[in-house]
């Protein structure tokens, strides 16, 4: 069958789109500063002084009622955490708020806040991300860099600045790209899981290095999918994660706030 000329013409044009869209995917990105990339390095690091090595957020909960032991059950529950709790709320939270805390939109900001401090689950985890937010946001204050307002209404959210939305604003201050400051968020998470898992299981260095490594292969693709979700489809649902929270706070013995 042949063409007519409007139509060889149109399908010339989308052809030609198509091939210069592609072609555009296909071009590296943009390198990341060194400056931005170190800072986001330090953003990742257990060393950052917001307390992050006192929660177990559950994992140790989870020992103690006999769910993990040994490697191959850590390594399957951090991957189940990453994928169906961290993935589908904190890490979507970040990628919201760090574009809201570029544009100045505080109202953006203060929904983004209250929904992460609504959603959690027990006590124990709202005190976390309520604590670990309010550490990010004295850190930020105390840096030698310039003021910047945004400091000060990130400070001012009620009841506090919680974790995530605290982390985007440090990060969307380092002027590194979305996706790399969702991939440090995502990291310094991992990190702080294995040690924890060090420590409450026990396990060994080369144990978690290589439940570090599993998390990681996983890491990136779990990262795009949060960056894709729309409002409607960010949720905190974890029924078990709730349960052994809620068991954890009245836990005879233990190493872990969460």
């Amino acid at each position: 069958m042949c063409m007519g000329p409007a139509v060889a013409t149109i399908t010339t044009m989308f052809t030609s789109t198509r091939s210069a869209r592609k072609a555009r995917l296909r071009q590296p990105a943009a390198p990341v500063p060194a400056s931005a990339l170190l800072q986001l390095m330090r953003l990742a690091s257990p060393a950052l002084p917001v307390g992050g090595f006192s929660y177990s957020e559950v994992l140790e909960a989870a020992v103690d009622a006999g769910l993990v032991q040994g490697e191959a059950q850590v390594g399957a529950w951090l991957l189940d955490q990453l994928h169906l709790s961290l993935a589908r709320s904190d890490i979507a939270v970040v990628s919201k708020a760090f574009k809201a805390w570029q544009r100045n939109d505080l109202v953006g900001v203060i929904e983004l806040n209250d929904w992460v401090s609504a959603t959690r689950e027990t006590s124990e985890l709202r005190q976390q991300t309520e604590q670990m937010g309010r550490s990010m946001v004295e850190w930020l204050k105390n840096r030698s860099e310039p003021t910047d307002a945004r400091v000060a209404q990130a400070q001012a959210l009620v009841p506090a600045p919680t974790w995530p939305v605290a982390f985007a604003l440090a990060a969307a201050q380092t002027g590194a790209p979305l996706r790399e400051a969702l991939l440090s968020f995502a990291f310094g998470w991992a990190e702080n899981m294995v040690q924890a898992a060090l420590k409450a299981v026990p396990l060994g260095q080369r144990a978690g290095q290589r439940i570090l490594a599993a998390l990681m292969a996983e890491i990136p693709a779990a990262v795009d999918r949060s960056a894709a979700l729309m409002d409607s489809e960010r949720q905190a649902f974890t029924p078990m994660l709730a349960i052994l929270s809620a068991q954890h706070e009245m836990q005879y013995s233990r190493l872990f706030r969460s």
